[in-house]
């Protein structure tokens, strides 16, 4: 059999190494001028190959966008099948994430290429359409002429990170043989803080917290929660348990939606003014301004007390309980209202996609065009982050080249 692979992605390249293996004659499209271009920066170009925990089911929990669509896929290739697949040294770290051990994304994008052997791989190729007779898909239409082959497997990712090559070509092709595509919207992205808070976010901007809780709220009731690290930015709020809670805040209506940091998570109430007790007896000649070193990051102490209301000059000693409770309030309770998202091109990425109820999720064919498969991003299905993303690539692109 002949097989034609559109995107030299992570969905893709697994896509042409399971197809290989069933000795078809395997042919790789990319439209830029090497494969993995997007897998080489993610992670920041560490690459978080995939996660560590256990059960299918933990990685379908952790696909809040129509995970229960891949547990065929995942049966098929799952974690420990891409890390004996790659075949290099790995290591994990907290939340169960596996990085290569040389914290070098391009290692995992040779270590693909590697398996490639045999497979005849067409760069600086662009697809235009995929070529359809009776309702059977049998070859593409490039910028440099028509491919026919017996299979095709469309994996050319979703609209994130464009300048790596995913600007939603995909899509259009889907699209244009009668496929539904579900609003590609971002999805692991950074968040925009209202006219309120953004002050805020622009003073801390800089600011990494770490081992702190954040509950996210959407029309005053909490809809997620998570424990981690983020950062303050210029224009709102990122890193690792933000990201994260955007999956979940691009699938509301954005009423009056907030995040309620609490700084202090391993202190109750009680014991965080037990601790401020003891910072204010030992500080209680300072001034109020001076005596929250030993408790804040330098950066947020101006922040906290012109919250609070209480005058930095004050003297620790002439600071009231009400005050001091006000203080233990900002600190279990710190708000950040938020306006929105930064765009589709920043998201790590793309929710939305060719719609899950036109996908048959044991073969990853097309239900309405025989001999046409999708692949990763493509798709409508999406995860936090923690390596889950990229096991979607994996599984669902070794699913679509086993099959036909």
């Amino acid at each position: 059999m002949k097989v034609i692979v559109i995107g030299g992605g992570p969905a893709g390249m697994l896509s042409a190494i399971s197809a290989k293996k069933n000795n078809n004659e395997v042919i790789l499209i990319e439209k830029m001028d090497r494969l993995g271009r997007k897998l080489a920066i993610t992670g920041k170009g560490r690459c978080n190959i995939t996660s560590s925990l256990e059960t299918m089911q933990d990685f379908i929990d952790n696909t809040p966008g129509n995970g229960r669509f891949l547990y065929s896929a995942l049966e098929n290739f799952n974690n420990k099948d891409i890390i004996e697949l790659l075949n290099i040294p790995v290591k994990e770290e907290r939340g169960h994430r596996i990085f290569p051990v040389s914290d070098k994304a391009t290692d995992v994008v040779e270590a693909l290429k590697r398996k490639l052997d045999g497979v005849k791989i067409y760069t600086n190729t662009k697809v235009e359409k995929v070529l359809v007779k009776d309702g059977i898909a049998y070859g593409v239409k490039t910028n440099k002429g028509i491919v026919t082959a017996d299979k095709i497997i469309l994996a050319t990712g979703g609209k994130s990170y464009p300048q790596t090559g995913s600007t939603g070509d995909g899509y259009k092709i889907a699209e244009e043989l009668g496929h539904t595509i579900i609003e590609p919207r971002p999805s692991l992205v950074a968040m925009t803080a209202d006219t309120n808070s953004l002050p805020i976010c622009k003073k801390l901007q800089g600011l990494s917290l770490r081992n702190v809780k954040i509950n996210v709220y959407e029309n005053n009731k909490k809809i997620y929660e998570d424990f981690g690290e983020m950062i303050f930015t210029n224009f709102g709020i990122s890193g690792p348990i933000v990201l994260s809670a955007s999956a979940h805040l691009v699938r509301t209506k954005l009423k009056d939606p907030k995040i309620i940091i609490d700084m202090k998570p391993a202190l109750s109430e009680e014991k965080l003014n037990e601790r401020i007790l003891r910072d204010f007896e030992k500080y209680k000649n300072k001034e109020f301004k001076n005596s929250l070193n030993e408790l804040l990051p330098k950066k947020m102490i101006p922040v906290i007390v012109e919250l609070s209301g209480i005058l930095p000059g004050k003297k620790v000693n002439e600071i009231t309980k009400q005050e001091r409770y006000r203080i233990i309030e900002l600190l279990k309770k710190f708000e950040i209202e938020i306006e929105g998202f930064r765009p589709i091109e920043e998201a790590i990425i793309t929710r939305g996609g060719i719609s899950i109820k036109e996908i048959n999720p044991k073969t990853m064919e097309s239900k309405l065009i025989k001999g046409l498969y999708f692949a990763g991003e493509i798709i409508d299905v999406d995860a936090y982050t923690g390596g889950f993303n990229l096991q979607i690539a994996y599984s669902t692109g070794f699913t679509a080249g086993m099959n036909g």
